[in-house]
């Protein structure tokens, strides 16, 4: 069953008190669909309603007609021709996966004719909560579509000791976090073509990185806990068949990172700064000639990984904040945008 809520025509002008956290999600089967307390009229688009995102084609591009809508302008910056197409299936895979693994915590907002106005996605592992994506459609922002999506999922990550966001450079977005409590630490990214230079700069790693595989599940969980406080669980299944996967086991300690055919790389963790450069120097080396090589999320605590990126000649901007709350910086870290 579907609620609503409109407002009466003789309320519509009355001044509006700020709202409640929704209430918790019906945990009755078959009762997956939920509407924030206080559901605002969006003039012309009609009554909102919140319901949790299901593991469907539909949903999924229901997501991306959002996400691709409101970060429009960022592949434009990005040199992007459009979106290729491996990376929107990618996009949908991830969203299913979360909408799997995260029911509670995974949100779409839609018009009175179903059309979608905003997403956002979260997930709890082992009391960490993260956000990982978040964005309404233009014509749908300043409404109050963000603020009710962002407090269904905090609502989620209620009883979490930690939170972790990687939030862009939008101002709104970043007055959102910190309002909800999170400490906003400026990003850097690092950014450059590999290149035959690029890699007879770069000093070879101090001792050996394997190839990883589902065998080291339960080391990448272990090195989660050590520097971020909570295993990412399942979340690696679906990055190890999205990336390749590095990894360093010896008496030093252990690491490991995925990093993309496209040159990103994505979720960085180890016991030591020493082992985390070998792991990003490992990485830089693999990349093809001519890759665009991107590093981004790195926090102040990330020297070591600033330090390999010059030494690659690769160029240093900021970009974003990485956004905690219940924890100091994880460190030595390279958060990914999705998975935290």
């Amino acid at each position: 069953m579907t609620l609503r809520h409109r407002v009466p025509c003789c309320q519509q002008n009355r001044p509006r008190r700020t709202p409640a956290l929704p209430c918790a999600p019906d945990p009755r089967p078959g009762h997956r669909v939920h509407r924030a307390r206080r559901a605002r009229r969006l003039g012309r688009m009609g009554d909102m309603i919140l319901r949790q995102l299901h593991d469907t084609d539909k949903d999924a591009e229901a997501v991306w007609e959002v996400v691709s809508a409101a970060f429009g302008d960022t592949a434009a910056l990005a040199g992007l021709d459009g979106w290729p197409p491996e990376y929107v299936a990618e996009v949908h895979d991830r969203n299913r996966h979360l909408a799997r693994s995260d029911p509670g915590g995974c949100w779409l907002a839609v018009d009175d004719g179903g059309m979608p106005l905003g997403a956002a996605l979260s997930t709890r592992r082992e009391g960490t909560w993260g956000l990982s994506m978040f964005a309404v459609l233009p014509r749908a922002q300043r409404q109050g579509v963000g603020r009710e999506l962002l407090a269904a999922t905090l609502l989620y990550g209620r009883g979490c000791l930690r939170g972790i966001i990687c939030g862009s450079e939008d101002p709104r977005a970043v007055a959102t976090y910190r309002r909800a409590g999170f400490a906003l630490h400026p990003a850097m990214r690092l950014r450059g073509t590999v290149g035959p230079e690029t890699k007879a700069r770069l000093s070879p790693p101090d001792g050996a990185v394997h190839e990883g595989a589902a065998r080291h599940r339960d080391l990448l969980d272990s090195v989660d806990r050590r520097t971020r406080g909570g295993a990412h669980g399942t979340d690696h299944e679906l990055l190890m068949a999205q990336r390749r996967l590095l990894v360093v086991d010896d008496l030093a300690g252990s690491g490991y990172c995925y990093v993309g055919e496209d040159g990103k790389v994505e979720l960085l963790a180890a016991t030591s700064r020493r082992l985390a450069k070998r792991l990003l120097t490992a990485a830089l080396l693999c990349l093809p000639e001519g890759t665009d090589a991107r590093v981004p999320g790195l926090t102040a605590e990330q020297q070591w990984a600033v330090d390999v990126g010059l030494e690659a000649g690769l160029e240093l901007s900021t970009g974003g904040y990485v956004c905690l709350r219940g924890m100091p910086p994880p460190a030595p870290y390279i958060p990914s945008g999705t998975f935290l």
